[in-house]
């Protein structure tokens, strides 16, 4: 009962807050429909946590779980599966991260959208992208997994692109959607690619047959190759346009564009997570190929330590914390490529938490400011807001990685990890991670410093108005920022400790040898410290650059000018797909605008033949004068030519 109530209020939310919208438009129900939406909507998330934790207690503490079918939904040949809720521990992880965090944006977004005239929508489609991910991660078979999966793309372009009277919004919108699709079309081929080799789409039939086609082949493209490596890589794809990894992240910080509780939704528990759970889901697939778990590792520590780069220049408050998610999800994906799928879990989690924090906090400060989002226009106001501040060093302390919060202890076994897996790719891994905790914390005190420190950089307009965020705002954080505290703490044993066995049970498997949690305790002595010793050197750093000379950034812009522009251009990926992609697709549409539409179908159509027949029908219309002799001219003129050819056939 737990599951299903978990799982359908935030559907049952959704659908009503989009009832309330229909009726939003006349004066007289508006308020009231505002008022209902949100009371609802909210009500109803925050059942569904209360009914998450529970469904957590009994599954994954108490080992309770299983499978709840609500109805068969395809049942064809030997094509048949049931749309079933899957209970283990991974799922209630999963539920109760994601009602949590949900509940809490929901609260908030009752604040943050006071001003704004589209409330019942904009409640609907979070409870609907809500339904989504939870469909998604307790799915019993790919289909279901896929509904899931391509719901909460829909609502991230219906999120996005809230505000669409803003052509911007509507831009990072629709790049979304084009950018996953890309990876949606490689998650579709992996999941034909397991229909043909397993001749099943659920999972329990899927992995239990998994070791018997271990050496299997495929034929692709006229070639054989490892079928579970051809797999896995088809359904990393898939991920890597969810999860924004190099490559496939340039959507990501375009999404921006929509209400921050938008944002913090999307980066923090839903959408991006999805990829990492999938990999987690399939791992029985995964660890039967060396070649994608090695792809998975150089994949994910790649984007980390790349999005951390970009993240140190950036301006804007919520492209810094969006690129610090993409980082993040670099960890939790090369934590999987080693193996440690509990360890990239438990940051997934540990992470919902901190980076809602920080999302939200951004958007508390956004709210302050009227609005400014560009940090070198803020400064010196942490006295006016000193909640938001004190919340905001709490999110912070714990994505940098900072004893006793959160992100140490999640962040600092996924590194050990790698360094345990004591492989080439294991070891990159470990060395890219470590560089970027070192830019994670640097930018976070820049953002911290440039927000909060300083003299003020505001007109005095905005400095008069600089207020601290109501309470209905206020409370949430203060959620979030307990488990941004105590999550890690409390979990570590659990999710990655002596008692990871009996917590995890059956929900993730791990091949005998590929096991790096297991060596972590025999690690030297100087790689547990890495991460809190670069950390602290990057917060350091930041202390010197932007509180004690703070003229040196732009000096050291300008003596490395090309690679601040670099950098600042986000790695030229933009203006990379520009030219491969979007110009090319640009001028294929004008050609087959001018000269197909154009030149073909309207030259030989309206163009064409059409028009030539309404000219001759206007030109006969125009011989009908009305006048009798015109009419029996023409019929002579008829009968004369009629005899004269009968006369030439005779004659000849």
């Amino acid at each position: 009962m737990s599951a299903a109530a978990a799982v359908f209020l935030p559907l049952i939310g959704a659908l009503v807050a989009g009832a309330l919208a229909f009726v939003h438009g006349r004066k007289e129900t508006k308020a009231g429909a505002d008022r209902a939406a949100q009371l609802v909507t909210c009500t109803l998330m925050v059942l569904s946590a209360l009914a998450g934790i529970f469904l957590f207690n009994s599954v994954a503490l108490e080992g309770g779980g299983g499978t709840i079918t609500i109805f068969t939904w395809v049942d064809s040949g030997s094509l048949e599966f049931a749309w079933a809720l899957r209970l283990d521990t991974l799922s209630a992880v999963m539920v109760a991260t994601v009602t949590i965090t949900s509940a809490m944006i929901h609260i908030y977004s009752i604040g943050y959208m006071h001003h704004d005239p589209g409330k019942p929508r904009f409640m609907a489609y979070l409870s609907l992208f809500t339904f989504f991910m939870l469909m998604l991660v307790t799915a019993d078979n790919l289909v279901q997994l896929f509904f899931g999966w391509e719901g909460v793309g829909l609502c991230s372009y219906l999120l996005i692109g809230f505000w669409y009277d803003r052509p911007s919004a509507n831009r990072a919108a629709l790049k979304a959607f084009v950018v996953n699709r890309v990876g949606d079309f490689g998650f579709i081929l992996g999941i034909v690619a397991i229909y043909l080799l397993f001749d099943t789409v659920r999972f329990e039939t899927i992995f239990a047959a998994a070791p018997s086609q271990a050496q299997a082949t495929m034929n692709v493209f006229g070639g054989t190759f490892h079928a579970m490596t051809v797999i896995t890589l088809l359904l990393f794809v898939g991920a890597m346009g969810k999860s924004a990894q190099i490559g496939l992240h340039v959507w990501l910080p375009d999404a921006m564009e929509g209400p921050t509780p938008v944002s913090a939704l999307i980066h923090a528990a839903t959408m991006v997570t999805a990829g990492i759970f999938m990999v987690a889901r399939m791992s029985p697939l995964f660890e039967l190929s060396e070649t994608s778990l090695a792809v998975v590792t150089i994949v994910g520590a790649s984007t980390a330590i790349f999005a951390a780069t970009i993240g140190c220049v950036q301006n804007d408050i919520k492209r810094v914390i969006a690129y610090s998610t993409c980082s993040q999800l670099g960890y939790m994906f090369f934590a999987c490529g080693v193996s440690a799928y509990s360890a990239g879990i438990f940051h997934l989690m540990t992470h919902a938490y901190f980076k809602s924090l920080l999302f939200l906090g951004a958007g508390s400060v956004i709210h302050a400011m009227s609005d400014e989002q560009d940090m070198r226009r803020m400064g010196g106001i942490w006295r006016m807001i000193p909640v938001t501040y004190v919340l905001m060093w709490i999110g912070s302390l714990a994505l940098a990685g900072i004893w006793p919060f959160s992100g140490f202890f999640s962040k600092d076994v996924i590194l050990e990890a790698a360094y345990a897996a004591g492989s080439g790719v294991g070891a990159y891994a470990f060395w890219m991670g470590v560089a970027a905790a070192f830019l994670t914390a640097f930018y976070s005190w820049r953002l911290l410093f440039m927000t909060f420190h300083g003299k003020p950089r505001m007109d005095e307009t905005t400095l008069a108005h600089v207020h601290e965020s109501p309470k209905v705002m206020l409370w949430p954080l203060f959620v979030l920022a307990a488990g941004a505290t105590l999550a890690g703490l409390l979990g570590y044993e659990a999710f990655v400790g002596h008692d990871a066995g009996g917590f995890w049970r059956d929900s993730i498997l791990v091949a005998q040898g590929h096991d790096a949690l297991a060596r972590i305790h025999d690690l030297p002595g100087w790689v547990p410290w890495a991460p809190t010793i670069v950390g602290a050197a990057g917060i350091g750093l930041a202390v010197v650059f932007y509180l004690l000379a703070p003229h040196l950034p732009a000096k050291l812009a300008a003596s490395f000018a090309a690679v601040y522009r670099f950098l600042l251009n986000k790695w030229y990926f933009d203006e990379l797909y520009d030219r491969l992609f979007v110009r090319p697709a640009m001028a294929i549409g004008r050609g087959f605008w001018k000269v197909g539409d154009g030149l073909v179908i309207d030259g030989f159509g309206p163009d064409g033949i059409a028009a030539r027949t309404v000219a001759i029908a206007r030109w006969v219309a125009a011989r009908q004068t009305g006048y009798i002799y015109h009419y029996a001219f023409a019929m002579l003129s008829g009968v004369v030519i009629l005899v004269s050819w009968y006369l030439f056939q005779t004659a000849g």
